[in-house]
């Protein structure tokens, strides 16, 4: 899964990135620093796989990952090409989600585009942007489709049907992502527009290291938005999280105290980011490695099988499961199976977060 990191220009969007891969990407105080979208993967820390590795031994415990894309920042106009925003706009129609950084922080020597600080108005320049470009893309597709369903042609009206929804919530200034599909057909044709304001976005709050659990009026004004948008927020201090990164973890953990802080607000974020992507986390847990796996919520037990391989999904037999409270509870996998809390589940079985699991397959 791809969550894109979007804002204006100089809001701290690479500096973000740097700090939740580590890897590198320029940070520089003027507008179009980052041109061709760095790309990373982050882990999502899980307490969970520390829960399991206390009672199984293992060689190597492994968390999951959401791979990030740094997208060069957009400027108004975009939607018409101002800021090379044609590119960009590309770049965000390959993501699955949008992290949206919007600087809540005042510092003299960082230029704004705008001149100023308001968080607000740097939420709306990005949104119409991406409601512009999401119109640029609806009305010629319409007017297309439009033509081959007055042949009769039974698709073309639904996706003619889906089309006049999608056109008349972007000309009220309403993104798609509230639009209410009741079919999965629906969502496929969705999905194949891969409209901009489609995706789920998490705003991620870039504030000083004087405001750092986000209480500033700033950041209240960007939850408050957020909360009618049906968005989350989280507040994060780039520049904090960068610094931790170059440290080594007793250090990192004393600068944490020094803070105030239990963990990296990074850490929130890539949860945060995972939850957008409307994931959940099951592991599988062994001699060789205890490993945390993505599914999306909803998902079937062979679904979950094939994310670790094809074959799996492919031969699915059964599964044994238990959950990550359970083991907690009675120590360990072999008290489960004498107190009969092991599992045996078959193909119709439905996913819950926090399974552990050993797939039985047959190719």
């Amino acid at each position: 899964m791809k969550a894109g990191i979007v804002g204006l220009p100089n809001v701290g969007k690479s500096t973000l990135f740097n700090a939740l891969t580590s890897a590198g990407a320029e940070a520089s105080n003027y507008p179009f620093c980052t041109i061709e979208p760095n790309v990373g993967v982050v882990q999502v820390p899980d307490p969970r796989l520390a829960t399991i590795n206390r009672f199984i031994e293992t060689k190597e415990v492994i968390p999951s990952i959401i791979q990030l894309v740094d997208i060069a920042g957009l400027v108004k106009g975009a939607s018409e090409g101002q800021g090379l925003g044609n590119k960009f706009l590309s770049h965000i129609r390959e993501v699955d989600a949008i992290l949206h950084v919007v600087r809540c922080f005042d510092d003299a020597d960082i230029v704004h585009v705008d001149g100023d600080i308001d968080p607000l108005r740097d939420i709306g320049t990005i949104e119409t942007e991406l409601l512009l470009a999401d119109l640029q893309t609806v009305e010629p597709a319409l007017d297309k489709v439009q033509r081959v369903a007055r042949t009769g042609d039974k698709e073309a009206k639904l996706r003619t049907e889906l089309l006049t929804q999608c056109r008349a919530m972007l000309s009220e200034g309403t993104p798609i992502r509230k639009l209410q599909l009741s079919t999965p057909e629906q969502r496929k044709m969705l999905k194949s527009l891969g409209l901009l304001t489609a995706k789920r976005v998490l705003y991620v709050a870039n504030v000083d290291e004087s405001n750092l659990h986000g209480t500033c009026a700033q950041v209240e004004r960007v939850r408050e938005y957020a909360a009618s948008h049906d968005g989350e927020v989280v507040p994060v201090c780039a520049r904090i999280e960068e610094e931790l990164l170059e440290l080594d973890e007793a250090d990192r953990r004393e600068m944490l105290e020094s803070l105030g802080l239990e963990e990296p607000a990074l850490a929130t974020v890539a949860r945060s980011a995972q939850h957008l992507l409307g994931l959940q986390s099951f592991f599988t847990a062994g001699p060789k490695q205890i490993r945390a796996w993505q599914v999306r919520a909803g998902s079937k037990a062979p679904q979950a099988a094939g994310v670790i391989h094809t074959d799996f999904e492919r031969g699915f037999i059964r599964v044994e499961v238990y959950s990550v409270d359970e083991l907690a509870e009675y120590g360990s996998e072999a008290a489960l199976r004498a107190a009969g809390k092991m599992r045996v589940e078959g193909k119709e079985y439905v996913m819950q977060d926090s399974d552990v699991c050993h797939f039985l397959f047959n190719v």
